[in-house]
């Protein structure tokens, strides 16, 4: 497999790694946002959350957990965020966590900015949608 995060994972490709866990690694992003941009991986590969065992999400999170900390005493705010598939955003087919200090000025935005306009759904559309979520 010709994946960028296994190869980190697996110590072909040297990074600044940050912690590891049986499961999970956290390593200092080649292609910084900002200054302390850090990626938390899972050690096997898996292209969606949902791909992953419990054992593995739990290892996951857990180390978005500790690390989020660290992350957040360089600007004392952090974004979280994950692109699960390539409709999302998800550039590397690998689930990974990036954890972005965030300031004042530094050319992010919230959420919203990510989308060209604010999407106008019906009551019926919300209530349908809130079914199939809810089940």
């Amino acid at each position: 497999m010709d994946c960028i995060f296994c190869k980190i994972s697996n110590g072909e490709i040297p990074t600044k790694i940050l912690s590891k866990t049986t499961n999970s690694i956290a390593f200092l992003d080649a292609f910084p946002l900002t200054k302390g941009h850090t990626l938390v991986i899972p050690k096997t590969h898996h292209e969606k959350i949902q791909d992953m065992t419990p054992e593995e999400n739990s290892d996951l999170f857990s180390m978005v957990h500790k690390i989020i900390s660290k992350v957040d005493k360089l600007s004392g705010s952090t974004l979280v965020a994950v692109h699960n598939g390539r409709d999302a955003g998800q550039e590397i087919p690998h689930v990974h966590v990036h954890l972005v200090p965030r300031s004042s000025g530094d050319s992010g935005g919230p959420i919203h900015c990510l989308f060209d306009s604010t999407l106008i759904v019906s009551d019926s559309e919300l209530e349908d949608i809130y079914q199939k979520l809810k089940d």
